[in-house]
């Protein structure tokens, strides 16, 4: 297998690649990401064609180039990374005991050739007192997430369900991503 550029700054994206055994390097995109589409999944995978482009361009073309991209989506509305805390608050409320879906596109970019998907699972949480709401935007976990969870760390409490692939909702379906460089 090719050596692998991972053109993203995502500590979890890193965690996750390395359980797989992969040789690869970490260089972030700092490219705008600027998306046309407004469907999440095609908004994830649009992202992460971006910085997969990016980076392939930066690159010396003998890698594999991975960009990815990940939101939370609830009635097809996007949920990024709350502004402050009453808007994780916000996003949280919204949330609770309520099922959502989470959305990473992946772009593979090989020897000029790009392949781009997208996985989505569906994440079922339990009702959520403001309380508890209170109490995990006080840990600071929510301030860089997609909607303003991180299922990996002390949001796991709140977690009812999960239908599809748990590495997508941390950031990066990694069985798809072999599945697909194999194919």
């Amino acid at each position: 297998m090719k050596h692998i550029i991972l053109a993203s700054a995502s500590p979890r994206r890193k965690e996750i690649l390395e359980l797989a055994d992969l040789k690869f390097d970490v260089m972030p995109s700092d490219a705008q990401e600027i998306t046309t589409k407004t469907a999440p999944n095609e908004v994830v995978m649009e992202l992460a064609s971006i910085k997969a482009k990016d980076i392939y361009k930066k690159s010396e073309k003998q890698s594999m180039v991975v960009g990815a991209d990940t939101v939370v989506a609830y009635q097809g509305q996007i949920l990024g990374k709350p502004a402050d805390e009453a808007d994780a608050k916000r996003m949280l409320t919204m949330l609770s005991g309520q099922t959502h879906e989470v959305y990473t596109g992946v772009c593979v970019i090989e020897d000029g050739k790009t392949k781009t998907f997208y996985e989505e699972t569906k994440v079922t949480f339990y009702e959520i007192s403001d309380e508890q709401i209170d109490r995990y935007i006080k840990t600071g976990e929510p301030m860089d997430k997609a909607g303003s969870y991180g299922i990996q760390g002390k949001a796991a409490v709140f977690i009812k369900g999960i239908e599809g692939d748990y590495y997508n909702v941390v950031g990066f379906p990694i069985a798809r991503f072999l599945q697909e460089i194999t194919k």
